[in-house]
């Protein structure tokens, strides 16, 4: 027996959905529990990170309390309403020809509105849940899946973003690949008219912020990193790091005859073969991963198993035999063989503070010095090497196909206050304060006309804890410079999950920063991610505003509340037909 609309977007959160209207026969209250795959965010932004020893502290202010769950009206949470919006327009069950006309007017109207300002502001597009696809390659929750895509359509969303797992496609055996839930999805956006940003993940999902389910690296790989462990990133202490292959082995044919480079490339090659008629339409941009995360950079501050805590500085990845073997070169050609051995071995722990250690420290750490310069030029060109190399194959295979390339690069804003900028040292970004680590970024990427994507838009420096002199907004507008100078696009993601107007509104600001009296413009934003928490109605409705806010642009004439009762009026007309639509379904 299909289960309810309730049930259909209810399994999307992973916990039991009440049913609380009794049918007919008056039977009780039913219960349905899904597997749990997605994390409700922290409800409160609220932090206290305060160093031993010192007085400085610093607390968010609250944010918009997240609304009360919704009572059942007609059988639905109207929090839950809303994901099933899209089946109200193309619906041909018998009911939905007695769906009241105004409210089919209004959601008409309402996207003939968003579509005529596209083009003058941001395109928005929704992250969609890491689990899309299921460890059987099936469309996970289909049904439900469904419904919220044509629920961000209708909210004028430009499009989802879905991570292509390597993990999943080509589990098995090398160059085996299925695509079977992938090709489904694409098919389902298509069908929704959503452009899609196709992340093609070569990372474990599973220890980074924010994952909410395990997919490993595929089965042949690890076999290969059980046989060789120096294949896997590693730090001074022995520690290996799973979550993506360490670059120092990248152009080694290590995995089973082929190099890690080479099959990156492989992959990337079978997804454009499989999908051509769909690139340049429905898929638009191929964000390629290049570290843990899928973001360009050394796994320095691994949450899994409380090995880094928020804000810790992290630590060097560079001592398996590969990279060792790296650095020894290196240091020899520098005409410095004592330099090769080793990395830093006064840099701290991943937990310590800058002033912890003798490396980072602000007056006379070796960060600052001769050797210090020597070895953190020579990591974060390994780390450039790495990118360019794989970027040389994207775009090689996706010429002529109509798609953007693009890559990610992590918004490591702790500690940006000091002189060292220790997390980002570690990272892989070579950014001090008298140096600019960005650029090289941006100039490498835009020898390959690549999109440059950068976290913690959503971010605001009086929000983060200032005894760790967190710097979001800086960071930002430091990135935003380098773009501009390397002439590369900007494109923009949330670092963490936010449904408050306090990060609708700095998004919307860092969309266009006005520097030096110059704009920098976004070319595109990621919402992260599309949830439950999303469609509960006070965030969708606040959502709905944020989405026509941006495709609007900033310096439109409208304020921000009056845009959110547009909004308000939309999601609230609507309620009748998608309550209607809710009723048909179950029957």
């Amino acid at each position: 027996m299909a289960l309810s609309m309730t049930h259909q977007i209810g399994s999307l959160a992973g916990t039991p959905i009440p049913s609380e209207a009794a049918n007919s026969s008056g039977e009780s209250t039913a219960t349905v529990s899904a597997a749990a795959v997605w994390k409700s965010p922290v409800s409160s932004i609220r932090c206290r990170v305060q160093k031993p020893g010192t007085e400085i502290d610093a607390i968010t202010p609250p944010l918009s309390p997240r609304m009360a769950t919704s009572p059942v009206i007609g059988g639905i949470r109207p929090d839950l309403s809303v994901a099933c919006l899209a089946y109200v327009t193309d619906m041909e069950a018998p009911a939905a020809a007695t769906m009241e006309g105004l409210s089919t007017e209004v959601v008409r109207e309402y996207k003939e509105e968003v579509a005529q300002v596209k083009g003058k502001g941001v395109p928005v597009y929704v992250m969609m849940p890491l689990d899309s696809v299921t460890m059987g390659n099936t469309v996970n929750r289909r049904k439900a899946m469904n419904a919220s895509l044509q629920a961000l359509k209708s909210a004028g969303v430009e499009g989802v973003m879905m991570d292509v797992w390597w993990g999943l496609v080509e589990r098995d055996a090398p160059g085996a690949y299925n695509w079977g839930g992938y090709a489904e999805l694409l098919e389902m956006a298509k069908k929704h008219g959503l452009k899609v940003q196709a992340v093609m993940s070569f990372h474990q999902c599973g220890g980074n912020v924010g994952d909410s389910c395990t997919i490993p690296l595929p089965k042949w790989v690890v076999e290969e990193v059980d046989r060789d462990p120096d294949l896997a990133y590693t730090d001074q202490w022995g520690r290996r790091n799973y979550e993506y292959l360490s670059l120092g082995c990248d152009t080694l044919p290590v995995l089973k005859g082929r190099t890690p480079v080479k099959c990156y490339a492989d992959f990337m090659r079978a997804f454009r073969d499989n999908f051509e008629h769909l690139l340049g339409g429905t898929i638009v941009e191929i964000q390629v991963g290049m570290g843990p995360a899928g973001e360009l950079r050394y796994p320095s501050y691994p949450e899994q198993n409380g090995t880094w805590r928020f804000p810790g500085i992290g630590a060097f990845q560079c001592y398996d035999k590969y990279m060792l073997s790296s650095l020894k070169a290196a240091a020899d050609s520098a005409g410095k063989p004592e330099w090769g051995s080793t990395g830093p071995t006064d840099a701290g722990q991943y937990n310590n503070w800058p002033e912890d250690t003798n490396f980072f420290r602000r007056e006379g750490g070796g960060w600052d010095g001769p050797y210090g310069e020597f070895f953190l030029t020579w990591y974060s060109q390994m780390l450039l090497d790495h990118g360019e190399r794989i970027l040389s194959s994207a775009k090689s295979i996706f010429q002529s196909t109509g798609v953007k390339i693009s890559v990610k690069v992590a918004g490591i804003h702790w500690h940006y206050g000091t002189r060292s900028h220790a997390p980002e040292l570690t990272a892989g970004y070579y950014n001090t304060r008298f140096r600019d680590g960005y650029l090289p970024i941006a100039q490498m990427l835009a020898r390959h006309g690549a999109i440059f994507n950068f976290t913690c838009i959503e971010m605001r420096d009086h929000e983060q804890p200032q005894d760790a002199l967190c710097a979001p907004e800086k960071l930002v507008k430091q990135v935003a410079l380098a773009t501009r100078a390397a002439q590369v696009p900007l494109a923009g993601e949330n670092a963490l999950p936010r449904y408050d107007d306090y990060a609708h509104e700095q998004i919307l600001k860092a969309s266009s920063l006005d520097i030096d009296g110059n704009s920098v413009e976004m070319c595109a934003f990621t919402y992260l991610r599309m949830n439950p928490d999303l469609f509960q109605a006070d965030n969708w409705r606040r959502f709905v505003a944020f989405v026509k806010k941006m495709k609007e642009g900033k310096d439109t004439n409208k304020c921000w509340e009056q845009v959110e009762r547009e909004a308000q009026h939309f999601v609230h007309i609507t309620q009748p037909l998608v309550q209607e639509a809710a009723v048909a379904l179950r029957h």
